[in-house]
């Protein structure tokens, strides 16, 4: 049989732009249900959720929502198996299909209320399906795209994808915006919520037509035909060392690229709204623009990869951001709350307590386990301090003193210390509040835009779809994923507000070490082979 002649270098335009159209949309629509859910997780909390503690109903939300994160590697594995043995069109589609209908389900579940502990059990279920989902989707558009332009251009083409969680983020937006906007506020947390779930079947459609007109990778077709496929992806993958090594170092790459975005777009929307005391239409509004400017970037910063190489680009938006979180959240502060900020600064708030120890998941128990739950309810910083086991809890207010925990004198406290209940618009610097969340984002859009192509360019095509999957859902999915519950608990573990950047931190800066010391260029790499 003659040899199938495919020049993946030279696809035509007009197909090559549905290619990337196709790949976007995908992984846009797939990252707004994500979205959609993780925004509106203090909205319906209280309906999934057992009544008493609205601190512990929050955490378990967000950590049903980091559910979704954590089954990604096995998701992973299963798709990628699929998806290097029988290509990457038909396995793009299943997973548009399982997300958007997962999605949709969610918005018809049954509440806590109506019928006990199904509730949340459902909740997790679709979650679980949805994690499966987005977990073969990703390596699959990168795979995908990056083979279709072949050499020339891929870091441009696979830019688009890193921008689809960005469009998905303002589409999960503007959705609730104009849900919360038509509805009244008892409406919109009684049901109203439920809408953006809702509409995801339209997505749905429009996601899976243009899918089902996709033709198969070339780089795949040509390997069908020449009998270079692999039969066991995930044996070669991570039980050979050259393999293996290679997935450790794009897992440790892809976890410190998705804390970068995550704390640009995602972790910035719940620390202004839980911790700053920002109007939620006002936060969408702020960080939805900054996103809006920052997309067109990533295209760019995909082209300049093309031209300087994926490590220049990546390593400058990991230590931007490394050396800029910090004062950055706590400029927001001072924009948007300044007197939050300067209250904290002024009269410190001081726990004294022995053996306080605040249950995540349950209701508050102890006299300092509810000082703590009320303290981080009300965005208020913290200092802990260990006092003798008989001595009971004492919460200090500047120069005021109380012991044993009273709500209303606690209030009375923080009210004549400065402590606002809420945010005071009057008071805000809205341009400047803006100018540092752009930031954010210009940062997270350099360290996000030459990933997928940078990833596709470690593996060999017999192995790309899973190699890539792999490390991503590990990365990306468990270790960012799990950043709103794990930042959120060490702020209410803590008391410190700030104290969860330290995450994201740690986890850049490791991201830009083996970058610099370990990976090598891979932009001039043939990815036919």
């Amino acid at each position: 049989m003659a040899q199938m002649k495919i020049d993946p270098g030279k696809a035509r335009n007009a197909e090559g732009g549905k290619v990337v159209v196709a790949a976007s949309l995908g992984t846009m629509f797939e990252w707004y249900d994500f979205f959609v859910y993780g925004s509106l997780a203090a909205v319906f909390s209280a309906h999934f959720f057992p009544a008493g503690n609205e601190t512990g109903a929050f955490l378990a939300s967000l950590a049903t929502f980091g559910v979704g994160f954590a089954v990604r590697p096995f998701g992973a594995v299963l798709f990628g198996q699929i998806g290097d043995r029988f290509g990457r069109k038909s396995t793009l589609l299943a997973t548009i299909i399982m997300m958007g209908l997962a999605t949709t389900l969610i918005g018809m579940v049954p509440t806590y209320a109506a019928i006990g502990l199904a509730a949340p059990i459902i909740l997790v279920l679709l979650r679980l399906v949805q994690g499966l989902a987005i977990s073969g989707e990703y390596g699959g558009a990168s795979a995908y795209v990056s083979e279709y332009f072949g050499n020339r251009n891929r870091g441009l083409a696979t830019s688009w994808i890193q921008s689809g969680p960005s469009i998905g983020f303002l589409l999960s937006l503007a959705a609730i915006i104009f849900c919360s906007s038509i509805l009244s506020s008892a409406d919109f947390t009684a049901w109203g919520w439920r809408l953006p779930f809702l509409f995801s079947i339209i997505l749905l459609l429009l996601s899976a037509y243009i899918r089902t007109r996709l033709s198969e990778s070339p780089v795949f077709a040509r390997a069908k035909t020449s009998g270079d496929l692999s039969s066991s992806p995930v044996a070669e993958s991570l039980l050979r060392w050259e393999n293996l090594k290679l997935i450790i170092v794009a897992t440790v790459v892809a976890a410190a690229q998705a804390v970068v975005w995550n704390v640009a777009h995602f972790y910035v929307l719940f620390f202004l709204t839980q911790e700053v005391k920002v109007a939620l239409s006002t936060a969408y509004m702020l960080i939805g623009l900054s996103v809006l400017i920052s997309i067109p970037l990533y295209p760019l910063f995909g082209a300049i990869s093309d031209k300087v190489g994926r490590r220049p680009v990546l390593i400058t938006g990991l230590l931007l951001s490394v050396f800029t979180l910090m004062p950055t959240y706590q400029g927001l502060m001072k924009s948007l709350n300044p007197a939050l900020a300067a209250a904290t600064e002024k009269n410190p708030v001081v726990l004294i307590a022995s053996g306080c120890n605040l249950r995540l998941f349950s209701a508050p128990v102890s006299d300092c386990d509810k000082a703590k739950d009320f303290l981080y309810k009300a965005g208020v910083s913290y200092l802990s301090e260990t006092s003798p086991s008989t001595a009971g809890m004492t919460l200090k207010v500047g120069d005021k003193t109380m012991s044993g925990f009273n709500l209303d004198a606690f209030r009375a406290a923080l009210k004549e210390a400065g402590y606002p209940a809420s945010a005071d618009p009057k008071d805000a610097n809205y341009l400047q509040a803006f100018c540092l969340l752009l930031m954010l984002a210009v940062f997270a859009a350099m360290a996000c835009a030459p990933i997928a192509t940078f990833l596709a360019e470690m593996f060999p095509a017999r192995l790309r779809y899973t190699s890539i999957s792999i490390p991503y859902s590990m990365g990306s999915g468990v270790i960012g994923g799990f950043f709103p519950f794990v930042g959120t608990a060490i702020i209410v573990t803590t008391g410190s507000v700030f104290g969860s950047l330290w995450y994201p931190i740690i986890i850049a800066a490791i991201g830009a070490v083996v970058l610099l010391f370990i990976v090598g260029e891979t932009n001039k790499k043939d990815i036919h082979t």
